[in-house]
C-alpha cells in the first residue's frame, strides 16, 4: 500500500475536525489498497491469486463505504457537498445509477 507522505501536524487540526481527518485518511488508504490489489490481480498468471486479490479489493470497497458513512456524521459540509455534487451530475444529463443516500 502507498500512503500519503505529507507530514501531519496534529497541532494544526482542530479537535472538532480530527475525526473527519482520521476517516478521510482511512478512505484514502482503502483507495490505495484497492488500486494495488486490482493491479496485482491483472499482473498474476495465477487465477487463484487473482481471485483472492479481487475479493480483498471488494472488501476494501466496503471499508470505504463504512468510513464514508461515518464521515457524514462528523462533517455536515461533506454531506451537503456530496448531495450538491450528485445534483450537478444530474443537471449535466448524466443518470446517477447509485444515488447518495443522505437522510
Amino acid at each position: 500500500m502507498t500512503f500519503s507522505k505529507v507530514p501531519i501536524n496534529l497541532d494544526r487540526i482542530s479537535k472538532e475536525s480530527i475525526n473527519s481527518e482520521i476517516l478521510r485518511t482511512g478512505i484514502a488508504a482503502e483507495i490505495d489498497a484497492i488500486n494495488l490489489y486490482e493491479q496485482m490481480s491483472y499482473m498474476t498468471s495465477s487465477t487463484d491469486i487473482a481471485e483472492l486479490l479481487l475479493d480483498i479489493a471488494k472488501e476494501e470497497k466496503t471499508h470505504i463505504g463504512e468510513f464514508a458513512a461515518l464521515l457524514l456524521n462528523f462533517d455536515e459540509q461533506q454531506a451537503e457537498e456530496l448531495t450538491e455534487g450528485q445534483e450537478e451530475v444530474e443537471e449535466m444529463g448524466i443518470e446517477v445509477l447509485h444515488p447518495i443516500l443522505i437522510k
